[in-house]
């Protein structure tokens, strides 16, 4: 099957130049290098255009080709109440697409699996017995990890994060977070050595970060809702598959996860030196507000709504290490964050470059949100239909679509 580029120039007002290429006449290196380039939602269709397209999706080579490729638009892989459903949005396309469930999700030890963590082409999920399943959405291709044996018992996990090698997006590894504060320990999964590696303490570090320089001590009830899935003084309801929201960073060679404590503090901690501490509170106590946590562009940030004047504000910060305070970086537009008053919204985010998707979740609304740091430009996305009925969705997990991601 021929594809040719055709070119045409008028000479002498009557002639024409025609210069045409046709990928045929390309050698199978440089032909499966040009295929790469394309959005990885074509690569479903390759089969299907000739025997040497589809010889060439098969191929190895093919796969290393697509690895050499910096980045790919994201696609947010989204989590509704039925947890069978795989919905993704194409951010390059714009619109809404419907994957196959991995085939290993169906089994009966792990129907119910919730997504837990994202990172590169790969998403991990955790079954109901507490394993952990590390996925490639596109391909399908899936790998259950090692049972965790903790040393201690009944502890609670914090965090649950997951980072990825960009340069060959074959070594992965899940972090997590756990312990009874503020004794905290770390556990690391390595998939180049295929176990989870010893438990490790965390110190706590004392720095004037650590203390609330905007409220006082007083008995004034605080409003927030936990990460841990517990809601204190409010009747939001948080989504499951956030209870362990969290990131990781990578800043000057110091790995470092943030997540919120259950009084709804960002916790920051340094995996390299082993430590961590408590950010200030951005609001002060007697704010009531949702929040959650993201990376753009290899820095936490904080995405928070709030109500304050019979009015309602949704805004992105990010701490100021040399300050040690809490800068905005983007709002919502007054007029439509004001929606959101007293409708106990839940935030989800989750963030993919310079972009921050967002899930507005209420009783009475449900929205979706991209927000461009860049520019402060915030989009609303459209529904989701299936069968002419609206799936609403209680969050998002950002990833690469990479059929080269290895589990």
């Amino acid at each position: 099957m021929g594809h040719s580029l055709k070119r045409e120039s008028p000479e002498n007002g009557d002639r024409e130049l025609h210069n045409s290429f046709s990928l045929d006449d390309l050698n199978e290196d440089l032909f499966e290098r040009v295929l790469s380039w394309l959005p990885t939602s074509t690569f479903f269709c390759l089969t299907s255009v000739c025997k040497r397209w589809k010889s060439a999706a098969a191929s190895a080579s093919f796969k290393r080709a697509c690895s050499h490729i910096p980045s790919r638009d994201p696609w947010f892989l989204m989590v509704a109440p039925s947890l069978n459903l795989s919905f993704i949005f194409d951010y390059a396309e714009n619109r809404w697409k419907r994957l196959n469930h991995p085939r290993l999700l169906h089994q009966d030890s792990n129907r119910g699996c919730m997504p837990v963590a994202a990172s590169g082409g790969l998403v991990c999920y955790r079954n109901w017995s507490g394993n952990f399943i590390v996925c490639n959405p596109v391909t399908g291709s899936c790998n259950e990890l090692p049972p965790l044996h903790f040393t201690l018992e009944n502890l609670s996990i914090y965090a649950i994060v997951m980072s990825t090698t960009s340069v060959d997006q074959i070594s992965y590894k899940i972090v997590l977070v756990f312990g009874e504060h503020p004794n905290l320990f770390f556990k690391v999964y390595n998939s180049s050595s295929g176990r989870w590696e010893h438990d490790t303490a965390l110190q706590s570090k004392d720095d004037d970060n650590s203390m609330d320089c905007d409220s006082t001590d007083n008995d004034d009830v605080v409003y927030f809702l936990s990460k841990a899935g517990n809601v204190v003084a409010s009747n939001m309801q948080r989504s499951p598959s956030k209870q362990y929201s969290s990131v990781i960073t990578n800043k000057d060679g110091q790995e470092i996860v943030y997540f919120l404590s259950s009084s709804g503090t960002v916790v920051a901690c340094n995996l390299t030196s082993k430590c961590f501490l408590e950010f200030p509170r951005l609001l002060p106590v007697f704010s009531e507000y949702s929040i959650d946590v993201a990376e753009c562009d290899g820095e936490m940030v904080v995405v928070l709504l709030s109500e304050f004047l019979e009015s309602a504000s949704l805004r992105v910060w990010k701490y100021d290490e040399v300050n040690r305070c809490w800068q905005q970086i983007a709002a919502m537009p007054a007029a439509k964050s004001h929606e959101w008053y007293g409708k106990k919204a839940d935030v989800n985010c989750v963030g993919a470059g310079d972009r921050i998707f967002i899930c507005l979740n209420s009783p009475e609304l449900c929205s979706y949100i991209l927000c461009d740091l860049v520019t402060n430009k915030w989009t609303e996305l459209p529904k989701c239909f299936v069968s002419g009925e609206v799936v609403e969705f209680m969050s998002a997990f950002s990833f690469e679509p990479r059929i080269e991601a290895s589990v």
